[in-house]
């Protein structure tokens, strides 16, 4: 087999491959045996019909489509591999010749991963964070561990207070006219969460159960429906029912319902070591992230739309699987905030271009410093997975070869690597 590469843009270019005779000879034979399979010619069983009954009858013309389905996909990755381009999207597929006798010739237009040009990325000034864990974080997560511990209670006699669980009718009108996604019957709301229009839910505040209300919010300007930015809407409230949390006392007692210490003095002290080790655990990840930051910010290439297109699609299934873990789907959550397929994606462009140049920077620094992940590498980073996930070093090799395979895995720790030597290499602004 012969294969040419032409570079024709920054990110683009063709691919020209040539089969021998004997492949295409080869895929027509295969092609042929499968085809024979399905046709019926008269005076021969299904399956039994001749090679020259069958292409004197439908002429070998008829076996090209099935044999360059054959052929085709080993001949293109040969070629790639021969040439040593990356391509990052399905090629554009232009048959020169196809022919009985004759070699396969096919042009391939192929977007292929850009070249990086690095710049600093060593001695990279990192700006200094404080993370400190103070009596407030401790009190904190005190307070959401008796939160967590609560009994939700209907409130008949009351009034609504921030904080509280309420069961709403609601319609929204703009203009006087209802809009999609604005109205709902019996919809939970938890009272200064906002999840509402900013304003919505500060007016709930005060009312009683069976009581009507008109709430008077406006849009924000960046509101995702565009027909509804900015605008002044008028909703229509009834309030069905209050529930609040009953929460229980924080003492001794409580400590020992929600931990294995006798005192709350104690449950504080353990809070506020576990806060430190996150403490400790976030600056690490800050150091990580902001040494990638500046390697990106410092370097240049020019990103195929594709790659960016195909992060969002990435990140968009992400996002799908979130809302499905919180009881939603992506239709759902378009029709609540008036976006639609474009919108949704728009939202996520800057992240994800900014995730692309972020890898291809990694592996363009990777290969600089030649550096390379060895067996003993994944042998320790599997026995330290299995240690914190409290699992069989075999399970965890299982689990390797389910999320993408031991290639992949690879990749992740050359990139960890990498990322180790910009943090080593670092050191903190004055």
């Amino acid at each position: 087999m012969k294969a040419s590469w032409e570079k024709t843009d920054k990110n683009q270019g063709v691919l020209t491959v040539e089969t021998d005779e004997a492949a295409v000879a080869d895929a027509l034979d295969q092609a042929f045996k499968k085809v024979r399979k399905k046709v019926d010619v008269p005076g021969f069983r299904r399956g039994k019909v001749p090679r020259k009954i069958f292409e004197s009858r439908f002429g070998v013309e008829s076996l090209y489509q099935e044999a360059l389905d054959i052929l085709l996909p080993d001949a293109y990755e040969q070629a790639v591999k021969e040439t040593g381009i990356e391509p990052v999207d399905r090629p554009q597929i232009d048959i020169q010749q196809l022919e009985k006798g004759k070699s396969l010739i096919f042009k391939a237009t192929v977007t292929v991963k850009p070249e990086v040009t690095l710049g600093q990325y060593k001695e990279l000034e990192i700006e200094e964070k404080e993370f400190k864990v103070t009596d407030e974080d401790v009190e904190k997560e005190l307070k959401e561990m008796q939160k967590q511990q609560g009994q939700l209670e209907a409130i008949e006699d009351g009034e609504v207070q921030e904080g509280d669980i309420v069961i709403i009718d609601f319609e929204g009108l703009v203009d006087g006219k209802s809009f999609e996604g604005g109205k709902a019957e019996k919809y939970n709301l938890e009272v200064g969460s906002g999840t509402f229009i900013p304003g919505f839910e500060e007016q709930l505040v005060g009312l009683k159960p069976g009581e009507e209300k008109e709430i008077h919010v406006t849009f924000p300007e960046d509101y995702n429906a565009k027909d509804l930015a900015g605008k002044p809407a008028v909703f229509k409230v009834k309030l069905h029912e209050i529930k609040r949390l009953d929460l229980p006392e924080l003492d001794d007692e409580f400590a020992q319902d929600v931990s294995e210490f006798d005192t709350l003095d104690e449950l504080k002290a353990d809070i506020e070591k576990n806060l430190k080790e996150k403490a400790e655990k976030d600056k690490e990840n800050y150091i990580r992230e902001q040494v990638v930051t500046l390697a990106a910010e410092n370097a240049e290439v020019d990103i195929p739309e594709v790659m960016i297109d195909h992060e969002i699609d990435h990140m968009l299934h992400q996002f799908e699987h979130q809302l499905r873990f919180q009881g939603l789907d992506l239709d759902t959550y378009k029709k609540f905030t008036g976006m639609d397929d474009e919108a949704l994606k728009e939202q996520f462009k800057d992240e994800a271009k900014e995730k692309v140049k972020k890898n291809l920077v990694l592996e363009a620094i990777a290969k600089a410093e030649k550096i390379e992940v060895t067996e003993e590498d994944v042998k320790e980073e599997v026995k330290k997975m299995a240690d914190e996930m409290q699992r069989e070093e075999s399970e965890i090799r299982k689990l390797i070869d389910v999320q993408g395979g031991i290639d992949s895995f690879k990749e992740q720790l050359r990139i960890k690597k990498t990322i180790d030597l910009l943090v080593l290499s670092s050191k903190n602004a004055a």
